[in-house]
């Protein structure tokens, strides 16, 4: 989906995303990298909060999957850029390049899926992500969601990835707010079980029906 300037800014070209409405924001590759100035409280509260094997679904280079498998946790990243799926095993993080749609081990089995750092917007489908997550969850497992704080209801745009040299093409992105995260859980078969703010930003436990 990000393509070629994702991979790009992984190895550290500057990248930001521009939306349809003509405002820019930097893309966020130290939080996604785990370096020096990234949201380690942010991290460290979310990796608490997982029980049991875990996939993360959008893992990119694998940071939250490599905190997991030190603290001997059971877990995987998914994700379909060959270079985050990379730095992920680099990490020591397990991870799988791949569609998160595609086929996946342990369906139906999971404890818990993660889905941080914005991915409850994947593709413009709120819906169609968490109903994925529902069906790799076992019952009573739990989905970990991270919505966005500053929204209400559910906003869907084009977005694309720019540098100083390259403009990438405009792909489907929904920005998701904590107030609607009941009504999606209930079409696919989940429950709020718990809304945790952490710092700016805020998860919902979603628990598998």
């Amino acid at each position: 989906m990000f393509g070629q300037l994702y991979d790009r800014a992984l190895h550290g070209e500057r990248c930001w995303i521009r939306h349809d409405d003509g405002t820019v924001s930097r893309l966020p590759v130290h939080n996604w990298l785990g370096g020096r100035g990234s949201d380690a409280h942010f991290d460290h509260a979310v990796i608490g909060m997982c029980d049991g094997p875990t996939i993360d679904l959008g893992c990119g280079p694998g940071r939250l999957v490599a905190h997991l498998v030190a603290r001997g946790v059971p877990a995987l990243g998914v994700d379909v850029s060959a270079t985050a799926v990379e730095l992920a095993r680099r990490s020591g993080a397990p991870a799988l390049r791949r569609d998160v749609f595609e086929p996946l081990p342990g369906t139906g089995r999971w404890h818990t899926v993660l889905l941080a750092d914005g991915n409850v917007g994947l593709g413009g489908d709120p819906d169609r992500i968490l109903r994925r997550a529902a069906e790799l969850l076992r019952s009573g497992g739990r989905c970990l969601a991270e919505f966005d704080s500053a929204t209400t209801g559910v906003k869907v745009g084009w977005v694309r990835l720019e540098s100083v040299s390259t403009i990438g093409p405009w792909f489907r992105w929904a920005s998701v707010g904590i107030d609607y995260a009941p009504v999606l859980a209930a079409q696919v078969g989940l429950a709020v079980a718990g809304v945790h703010p952490i710092g700016r930003r805020v998860v919902a436990s979603l628990v598998a029906l």
